[in-house]
């Protein structure tokens, strides 16, 4: 079983209330258990845009930096227990791939918004992605996926 971003499969869970799509995920959709961390954590559908502040997921998860949203409220507790939550499932499920979504400050693999909430980008991981690979989860974002790359992780991990 491969775990997904939920509103990579059409699922409008976006913190704007939109959603994702992505035609090639969707396309092998049955292979894939569907999550969402930030409304694991408790946030609502649509709530204001989060960024991390000062650092990336890593540095959340260690506490020397938070999520905050638009409007300034400090959104970390609600961050890191969609996190952990997902963690418990990835554990419980014995999954070792992720896809999750890119940029995101869950979800972002390689690459989030650096707080200023003006497009910036940085390097660095969501809550989310940061906690799956301290617990050796392979993270990919749709954005790491060709058709043929998708369907190797997909015949590797079917059968579990």
């Amino acid at each position: 079983m491969i775990l997904v971003s939920s509103c990579l499969l059409g699922n409008k869970v976006k913190y704007n209330g939109e959603a994702n799509d992505n035609p090639l995920l969707k396309r092998y959709g049955r292979y894939m258990t569907a999550i969402c961390p930030e409304t694991l954590g408790g946030l609502p559908i649509p709530r204001p845009a989060a960024e991390i502040q000062s650092g990336d997921g890593h540095d959340v998860l260690a506490g020397k930096a938070e999520v905050k949203n638009a409007m300034g409220a400090v959104v970390t507790e609600e961050f890191r227990g969609g996190a952990e939550k997902v963690l418990e499932f990835v554990q419980k499920h014995r999954i070792q791939v992720a896809i999750l979504k890119a940029n995101s400050p869950s979800c972002g693999n390689k690459m989030i918004y650096d707080g200023h909430f003006c497009g910036k980008k940085i390097e660095g991981q969501g809550v989310t992605a940061a906690l799956l690979m301290q617990n050796g989860v392979q993270v990919y974002s749709e954005n790491d996926l060709d058709e043929d790359t998708l369907q190797r992780l997909i015949a590797m991990y079917k059968e579990e």
